[in-house]
């Protein structure tokens, strides 16, 4: 796949004859404030959010390419991970002709963005252990199948997926395989970014709402080869990075070591509540994780999650997803949130 591999027998037809929008921005860019800046329509009023945000939000780019060591044309910043998704489709998946393949359980939006550009779905459930299905993938790959979606960490199941499994994937399937990393800083596995150079079919997402704690901001992450990157970029809405969200960006992705300190506090408070789920007596498996939740098989999910809400305590009811019977999903909150969620399970069981 990847000896002979060219991105252009995957674009559609109308994506590589389009010419994108240009914005004010896009055309005229200086930092100095001595300019004056009748190009745009602004309202010229200065209030810190009058003007239009940079288009290609270069700062912030420059950023990340310091933290992860890739180069800033192999970054693209979308309105939450589930934007980049979506121009992903918009670029290589013709509607009503090509699919995409799914391993369920998994984040749900893959399917639904798939639906919302007609594209056919091809679900492969994940094995019994929540591992691919490798050699089944790629029988029920064909010609039209233009992605793979592996969600590693994955979610529900908190597992990140055998990196020869996902090799094998990367190097076989006829198209792109796209890594959904939303949790991968909870996780001891390396980033499949690392690999970027190895595979030209190779797209890895990221976000900043799990370990960074921006979910309230929706900045989404694609690292993949620039000539990917160029092509995205080339389909997204001109302005989609509004001025506050890469300033409140900026501002975290500036104070590593505090990030760095609430992943390890988050991780050792994910080691405590396993330890106690497996305690609690209608708990019967608790699967391992890799994030910043856990998943785990009760007696009853429906009547567990509905004791829980009379406490006082949300958590997701996963029964309805593949394989997932039973199966409630925990996230790790606060020491004091956790310290609640057991004494609740506690209570339940008559202690």
């Amino acid at each position: 796949m990847t000896k002979n591999f060219n991105i252009q027998n995957l674009l559609r037809d109308n994506i590589k004859s389009l010419k994108s929008y240009s914005s004010a921005r896009d055309e005229f860019q200086a930092a100095s404030s001595d300019l004056v800046f009748l190009d745009a329509n602004e309202n010229p009023f200065e209030n810190g959010v009058n003007r239009y945000p940079d288009p290609q939000q270069i700062k912030l780019k420059q950023r990340l390419s310091q933290l992860k060591g890739i180069p800033s044309n192999q970054i693209l910043l979308g309105n939450g991970s589930d934007e980049v998704l979506d121009l992903i489709f918009r670029a290589f998946c013709e509607p009503n002709r090509d699919n995409v393949l799914t391993l369920p359980p998994t984040y749900g939006m893959y399917s639904v963005l798939a639906n919302l550009n007609a594209i056919e779905v091809i679900e492969i459930a994940l094995d019994t252990h929540f591992e691919p299905k490798v050699e089944a993938i790629l029988k029920a790959s064909n010609s039209h199948s233009k992605l793979l979606f592996l969600c590693s960490p994955n979610n529900p199941t908190a597992n990140s997926f055998k990196s020869a499994s996902i090799e094998k994937l990367i190097k076989n399937f006829n198209g792109l395989v796209v890594i959904d990393e939303a949790y991968i800083d909870f996780s001891k596995v390396e980033s499949w970014v690392s690999r970027l150079a190895v595979f030209p079919n190779l797209i890895v997402t990221q976000t900043l709402s799990k370990a960074y704690g921006l979910a309230g901001i929706r900045l989404g992450i694609c690292y993949a080869s620039a000539e990917i990157i160029a092509i995205l970029n080339r389909i997204k809405p001109p302005y989609n990075i509004n001025e506050l969200t890469q300033q409140k960006a900026l501002e975290r992705l500036n104070d590593p070591a505090q990030v760095s300190e609430e992943i390890q506090k988050l991780v050792q408070q994910r080691e405590w509540l396993i330890s106690e789920l497996k305690q609690i007596a209608f708990v019967g498996t608790v699967y391992p994780s890799d994030a910043n939740f856990i998943l785990a098989k009760v007696d009853d999910a429906n009547k567990r999650y509905s004791e829980l809400i009379k406490q006082g305590i949300v958590v997701r009811n996963r029964t309805n997803q593949v394989g997932c019977e039973n199966c409630l999903r925990f996230t790790v909150g606060t020491q004091m949130e956790n310290i609640k969620l057991i004494k609740a399970l506690q209570d339940l069981t008559g202690f």
